[in-house]
């Protein structure tokens, strides 16, 4: 008997971290091992400086020079769950999925769809040469005819909920699932916004310097079965 629930004990312990073992951090804590810098500053001017760095065990977006930090990876399939403060003065960052060919927008985004961090617009998607369907489309995102996915278009899909971020210097929860051709994103627990009939189902993930300094202190990935 007791060697029976010693087995099933031991089961569960197994399970537990053969569940565990399916997660990974992309942030290594150390270096920045598994992405690379995209900004498009740093090819000309040679004084530019990078602006990701790491910092006290965190990854830092210094927010300037503009551009973007990608993984090395492709992804399709997964849960994405970011950990992030910004630092000082609030301002504009983001998370980008599918992220395919570089500078195709305005000479910087990369191809992708966007979960916005933006202060008081955590949640937000602006979709970047690729599409994404929302309900209340036209409610949530303008004029039907004013809709696109290049320069002038109207590229933003506003999100569900306001006051879903922790007060300023407090950290965040941004997590993103994105399955099949749905992308589904919650902050703090809360669901800011769900898409389909994505035009992207897999790519790579960047996160952004686009003004403010913001901290990671964790990018958790782990696999989702469609099975």
């Amino acid at each position: 008997m007791k060697a029976s629930l010693l087995s099933v004990m031991l089961g569960f312990l197994l399970l537990g971290c053969q569940q565990e073992s399916t997660s990974i951090d992309l942030f290594n804590g150390t270096d920045l091992t598994g992405w690379h810098v995209d900004v498009p500053e740093m090819d000309s001017v040679t004084t530019a400086r990078n602006p990701f760095i790491v910092r006290d065990g965190k990854l830092v977006s210094l927010g300037t020079p503009e551009g973007h930090l990608i993984t090395d990876a492709v992804y399709s399939n997964y849960r994405l769950e970011v950990t992030y403060r910004f630092v000082g003065e609030p301002g504009n960052c983001g998370v980008l999925v599918h992220a395919s060919t570089p500078r195709a927008l305005y000479g910087m985004f990369p191809k992708s769809i966007e979960a916005q961090m933006m202060h008081e617009n955590a949640g937000d998607f602006w979709v970047i040469v690729e599409d994404i369907e929302v309900a209340d489309m036209v409610e949530r995102r303008g004029p039907e005819e004013e809709w696109g996915i290049t320069e002038g278009k109207r590229r933003r899909i506003l999100n569900l909920t306001d006051g879903s971020e922790n007060p300023l210097g407090e950290w965040n929860t941004m997590t993103i699932e994105a399955v099949e051709d749905e992308i589904t994103v919650w902050v703090n627990g809360d669901l800011v916004n769900y898409g389909f009939g994505s035009t992207a189902r897999e790519g790579q993930i960047a996160v952004q310097a686009e003004g403010a300094e913001v901290e990671f202190m964790s990018l958790l990935l782990t696999p989702l079965s469609t099975d």
